[in-house]
C-alpha cells in the first residue's frame, strides 16, 4: 500500500512538471522565481481582480478564472497550489474504484482531471468549468499529453439547464460547489453551544447564498443509481461544515467512508482544507455525520495547576483560541462573573464577552455562534489588562442588549 501511494506521489510531481509547475518550500524563493519570469502587468491586472472579488464583486469569480488560465501566467498561479495537487491527486486517485465513467466538476484548467485520466487510461473522464479560458487550457494540455479518455466542456452547472445530460459512476468536486469563501455559514443555536437547530429557511439561505444548492441537485440527479461523489470543499469550520453535510444528506448522499481531514502547505504555512467526503447514492447510511467542531490540540487546562512559573509577569496563565477554549471555560471553580455583555442580532448571530474571578484568578471568555471561543486566564494582579480588553471588545459590538456589573454565580451562569 505504502509503495503503490509513492509510486503516485512520484506520478503526481512529474505530472505537475509537465504543467510547468514547480514546488517551493518559501514565499522568498516563490517571489524572487515569479519577479523574474512572470508577465508583471498581467500579475497587477490579476491581483486587482482578486481584490474586486474578495470585496464580493461575485461577477470577477470567471474574470480571475480566465487570467489564472492564461499559458504565461497559469504555471506561476497554480505552483502556490503545488502541495494541495500533490495531496489531493493521490486522495482522488485510491478512490476512484471501479468507476467507468467520471465528472470533475469545477476542472479547472484540467491539471488534476488530466492526471486522474493518464492514471487510468480505460476509464472516461469529462471535464466541466464555467470559465473558457480554463476549458481551453486543459484541451490543450490534454491533447499535447496525448491524453484521449477525457473531454472538456465550458459550462455552468448553476445556470446551463442543458448539460451534462450524461449519468455517471463517480463525480468528483474540489474547491467547486460552495462558492463565496468569506461566508460564515450557519450559526449555532446560541453563544453556549456548537449545535445547530435544523432549520429549514437558514438551511435553504446558505445554499442560495453559496449557490450550492443548485449545483448540487444537478449533480446529484445525475449520479448513477449506485454512483459515488468525492467532494472536498473549504468547509473546515463547523459553521460551514454542518449545513453543507446536511445538503449531501438531504439529497440521498451517505458517507461511505469517515471523512478525511486534508492538510497540505502553502510555502510556509499549513492549511487545514476539507474534510475530504467519499459519499454515495443508494446504500444504507451506516456512518454517522460529524457535527462536533473541528479537532484542536485540547490544550490541557487545570484550574488548580495553571501555569505560574512564566518569566513574563505580564504574559497570561493560560490561553486558548480554539474550541476547547470553552470546556476549559466549564472546568473554572467557583467561577463569578463581575461584566458581561452578549450581543444579539435579527438573523440570530450572538457574541458573548465576560470578565471574572473564578479560584483566585481573573479570566476573560469569548464565544459567539460561530464556533470561536477564547479563554484568557491572568493572576489577579494583572486584572487591568484583562478589563482593558473586554471594553475594547464591548466597544466594538453593534449593540449589546445584555450587559451587567452585578456579580453572579459560576453555577448560575452555566445553567
Amino acid at each position: 500500500m505504502d509503495e503503490r501511494a509513492d509510486e503516485i506521489g512520484k506520478a503526481v510531481d512529474a505530472h505537475l512538471v509537465q504543467w510547468g509547475l514547480r514546488r517551493f518550500t518559501t514565499v522568498h524563493e516563490y517571489l524572487a522565481w515569479q519577479e523574474r519570469w512572470a508577465p508583471a502587468q498581467k500579475l497587477e491586472r490579476f491581483a486587482e481582480q482578486v481584490a474586486r472579488r474578495r470585496e464580493g464583486a461575485s461577477a470577477d469569480d470567471v474574470v480571475c478564472y480566465d487570467l489564472a488560465a492564461q499559458p504565461d501566467l497559469l504555471p506561476f498561479l497554480h505552483s502556490q497550489r503545488y502541495d494541495y495537487y500533490r495531496t489531493v491527486g493521490p486522495a482522488v486517485v485510491s478512490r476512484i474504484g471501479d468507476a467507468s465513467s467520471v465528472l470533475d466538476f469545477g476542472c479547472g484548467a484540467g491539471i488534476l482531471t488530466t492526471f486522474y485520466a493518464r492514471v487510468f487510461p480505460d476509464r472516461y473522464f469529462v471535464g466541466i468549468d464555467r470559465s473558457e479560458a480554463s476549458i481551453a487550457a486543459a484541451r490543450q494540455k490534454a491533447e499535447e499529453l496525448g491524453v484521449n479518455n477525457i473531454r472538456f466542456e465550458c459550462l455552468d452547472v448553476g445556470v446551463d439547464r442543458n448539460g451534462p445530460s450524461d449519468a455517471y459512476d463517480l463525480i468528483l468536486s474540489t474547491h467547486a460547489l460552495v462558492q463565496h469563501e468569506r461566508d460564515p455559514g450557519l450559526p449555532s443555536a446560541s453563544w453556549r453551544t456548537f449545535e445547530r437547530a435544523r432549520a429549514a429557511g437558514q438551511q435553504a439561505t446558505f445554499e442560495r447564498r453559496t449557490g450550492m444548492g443548485a449545483r448540487l441537485d444537478r449533480l446529484a440527479s445525475i449520479l448513477t443509481r449506485q454512483g459515488r461523489m468525492i467532494a472536498l470543499e473549504k468547509t473546515r469550520q463547523l459553521a460551514r461544515r454542518v449545513p453543507f453535510q446536511r445538503a449531501m444528506a438531504a439529497r440521498g448522499l451517505h458517507l461511505i467512508e469517515k471523512a478525511e481531514p486534508i492538510r497540505y502547505r502553502i510555502f510556509e504555512d499549513a492549511t487545514d482544507d476539507g474534510p475530504l467526503y467519499h459519499v454515495g447514492k443508494g446504500i444504507e447510511p451506516s456512518l454517522e455525520w460529524d457535527e462536533s467542531p473541528e479537532p484542536d490540540d485540547g490544550l490541557p487546562f487545570d484550574p488548580v495547576c495553571v501555569n505560574r512559573s512564566s518569566r513574563d509577569l505580564d504574559a497570561p496563565l493560560y490561553e486558548n483560541h480554539r474550541p476547547s477554549a470553552q470546556a476549559a471555560w466549564e472546568r473554572l471553580i467557583d467561577r463569578i462573573v463581575t461584566k458581561e455583555a452578549t450581543c444579539r442580532e435579527p438573523d440570530g448571530r450572538e457574541l458573548h464577552v465576560e470578565l471574572g474571578v473564578a479560584n483566585g484568578l481573573a479570566y476573560l471568555y469569548c464565544a459567539n455562534t460561530f464556533d470561536q471561543r477564547q479563554l484568557v486566564v491572568f493572576d489577579p494582579a494583572h486584572v487591568h489588562a484583562l478589563e482593558l480588553y473586554y471594553r475594547e471588545i464591548v466597544e466594538g459590538m453593534p449593540s449589546p442588549t445584555l450587559s451587567g456589573n452585578s456579580p453572579r454565580a459560576g453555577r448560575e451562569e452555566q445553567g
